[in-house]
């Protein structure tokens, strides 16, 4: 499962552990190894770890620097798949929703190593998507932003129905577009939920960062994306 700790990843986990079409065995994440963080997403890795051990998957975690060229992310990523092909692993499951050169780029990446990809929520209607989401009991908190886009307010809320129904127009409800990213904490996807809270919101490298914390935690430093 490719993983970026979001809503749309752990609801495409939940579509397709329903379906059973395809055993789910593993998340496959991209760690900016400066910060100790999920790449572009912000999240800190211990919170990756807490979402892994609620899924009851173990994480293969890709480190990749920033910034980072797009040559040196399509290695890395190339030879862990390359080494989940090894092991008898041949799909890849995705939350992507309707970006077609995205998909294309993907399913080529996957066919160079003999692996296909899975997507289960595929051109799926993304208000209804959204609203699905929030009506099945996950929950998520907008960790990044883009401030040409959504206004820095919104980073740190939940991606509940009030937040729904404040976006702006022109803006996708899922944020398909790159409006917006998440991390999920609870959902019928997760054994258990995952206790957080937001701490300081940056900016930096254009976007807006809401730093998520184990709820016990202290926050000391700024967000990293």
């Amino acid at each position: 499962m490719s993983w970026s700790t979001g809503k749309d990843g752990a609801f495409a986990l939940h579509e397709v552990r329903q379906r059973g079409e395809v055993e789910v065995v593993g998340l496959l994440t991209t760690i900016t190894s400066n910060f100790g963080r999920v790449s572009m997403h912000g999240v800190r890795e211990e919170l990756l770890d807490r979402q892994a051990a609620a899924l009851e998957l173990p994480c293969w975690k890709v480190g990749i620097p920033h910034p980072c060229p797009d040559e040196l992310y399509e290695r890395e990523m190339g030879e862990a798949l390359a080494r989940a092909c090894d092991q008898g692993i041949s799909h890849v499951v995705f939350g992507d929703l309707f970006l077609e050169d995205l998909r294309a780029w993907r399913d080529a990446k996957l066919a160079s190593v003999g692996m296909a990809g899975v997507y289960p929520l595929w051109k799926r209607d993304t208000a209804a998507l959204a609203r699905d989401m929030v009506a099945s009991g996950l929950r998520a908190t907008l960790t990044c932003v883009d401030p040409r886009r959504l206004a820095p307010s919104f980073a740190g809320r939940a991606f509940d129905d009030v937040l729904l129904a404040s976006l702006p127009p022109g803006v996708d409800p899922c944020g398909e577009n790159g409006e917006l990213h998440s991390f999920a904490s609870a959902g019928p996807m997760f054994e258990r939920a995952i206790p957080m809270t937001v701490g300081e919101v940056v900016e930096r490298d254009g976007f807006v960062f809401a730093d998520v914390l184990l709820a016990t935690a202290v926050s000391v430093a700024p967000a990293r994306g």
